[in-house]
């Protein structure tokens, strides 16, 4: 688990990966790679864009958890986050398209190859243990990609949409508790055992 920054480490470990796969040979620098909306991309030419989060409820956790001999947690949230990629070309317009179909389709191979994240490594890699968390690319139709492309005076263009989870965002909250200390042993009217535990006070 981690805290409230692995959104923005899941966020930029992706940004690295797509770096590390297109530049240079789709993408001329690493600053052509960002996170950013595409209303706000300046000289950005792909755009990976955080538009959306929810609660991942089927890891939800009930119950406190152990923090340390004296202590409890209050339970993790589980998150999943869901990313807009989008390509820019600033080729002639003649081969502009061709250009960003290109560079989606590389994008869509580099997160088929590596679609794990280690939030131990922060790092995307091939495979890993239970822990991990995935990558997956979402099934969109036109009018749900049409609500996410709300971008005033900029014409929709060809985007992927993957989900990456669950990522988990641990609490800042803790309880103390009370550990038993001691166990008496004593004998009921007929001579059976019994135990009585005592808790002390700190």
């Amino acid at each position: 688990m981690a805290d409230y920054m692995i959104m923005a480490e899941v966020g930029n470990a992706l940004v690295r990966l797509l770096r590390k796969e297109l530049v240079p040979e789709l993408i001329k620098s690493d600053a052509g790679i960002g996170l950013a909306s595409p209303a706000d991309k300046g000289d950005i030419s792909l755009c990976v864009h955080l538009y959306d989060v929810n609660e991942s409820k089927k890891y939800r956790v009930s119950g406190m958890i152990s923090d340390g001999v004296d202590s409890q947690k209050f339970p993790p949230i589980h998150l999943t986050l869901s990313y807009m990629i989008t390509a820019f070309s600033e080729s002639d317009v003649k081969f502009r398209s061709e250009e960003e179909q290109r560079i989606l389709g590389r994008v869509s191979q580099v997160l088929l190859d590596y679609p794990i994240f280690d939030p131990d490594t922060m790092e995307f890699g091939t495979g890993g243990g239970d822990d991990k968390i995935w990558i997956e690319m979402v099934q969109t139709d036109i009018e749900e990609r049409s609500k996410v492309w709300n971008f005033p005076n900029l014409a929709p263009k060809l985007s992927l949409f993957y989900s990456i989870g669950p990522v988990a965002v641990e609490s800042s909250k803790t309880q103390k508790i009370r550990r038993v200390q001691e166990i008496e042993f004593r004998g009921d009217a007929a001579g059976k055992p019994f135990a009585k535990l005592f808790r002390r006070k700190r």
